[in-house]
């Protein structure tokens, strides 16, 4: 899939073929994740895994170290011209430039938010994403809510996230598959010019390179997850 087939604020569906081989459930939990929670209940009785051990690794590449690697590519991209060009040509190349690749992330598509344009990515089908990124989806990215409002009303979506964006600026949905996923360069935060590429990264959340909320201000450097 190209990067030109994405839904816009319209809510309508320009289509395309969701590369996807096994049925979806429309409900947060899948038959996947169903099985996966009873395997730990099971492994859990028996003594062989500890759940808060688990929940701190968990934690761990959900908040932690997906979506800082994420947020050093975007950080890159703000002082970097060139990276920001290749990044938006090439960004499977270019992430990988940066150490960051693994499955899920062999196909990636980087779109760009300005003052006219405003990108979210979603996966209407189930939850195709770029763990290595952004680390693993949160609860609400897979839920059936989400697929179905961040299409139809992608500015009530954003409204539930805080984010309220001028009626002027377009907003664009992409569908991610299991063929392409994409990331969201924000946009920078005004008044930053002088912070360094890893202070940049620490206003970078996984959220907003979803598209679902904006990059932090800088007195917001240290509470972005």
């Amino acid at each position: 899939m190209s990067s030109d087939h994405p839904h816009d604020d319209s809510g309508h569906d320009h289509g395309h073929h969701h590369g996807h081989g096994h049925d979806h459930e429309h409900s947060e939990l899948g038959e996947m994740d169903l099985r996966v929670r009873a395997l730990e209940s099971v492994l859990s009785q028996k003594g062989y895994i500890d759940p808060a051990a688990l929940d701190v690794l968990i934690d761990t590449y959900q908040t932690r170290i997906g979506p800082r690697n994420g947020a050093r590519v975007v950080a890159r991209a703000w002082v970097d011209p060139a990276f920001r060009q290749w990044l938006l040509s090439d960004a499977t190349a270019a992430i990988a430039s940066l150490g960051y690749t693994g499955r899920q992330g062999e196909h990636m598509v980087a779109v760009e938010n300005t003052d006219d344009t405003h990108h979210m990515v979603v996966c209407t089908l189930c939850s195709c994403y770029p763990w290595p990124v952004l680390g693993l989806p949160p609860t609400w990215y897979k839920s059936a809510p989400y697929r179905s409002r961040a299409v139809k009303d992608p500015r009530g979506v954003l409204a539930d996230f805080g984010v309220t964006l001028p009626e002027t600026t377009r907003i664009r949905v992409w569908d991610s598959t299991a063929e392409v996923r994409y990331l969201v360069i924000p946009q920078r935060p005004a008044g930053t010019e002088g912070l360094s590429e890893e202070q940049l990264a620490d206003l970078v959340s996984r959220d907003s390179m979803i598209g679902t909320r904006l990059a932090g201000a800088p007195a917001e450097a240290g509470s972005a997850a």
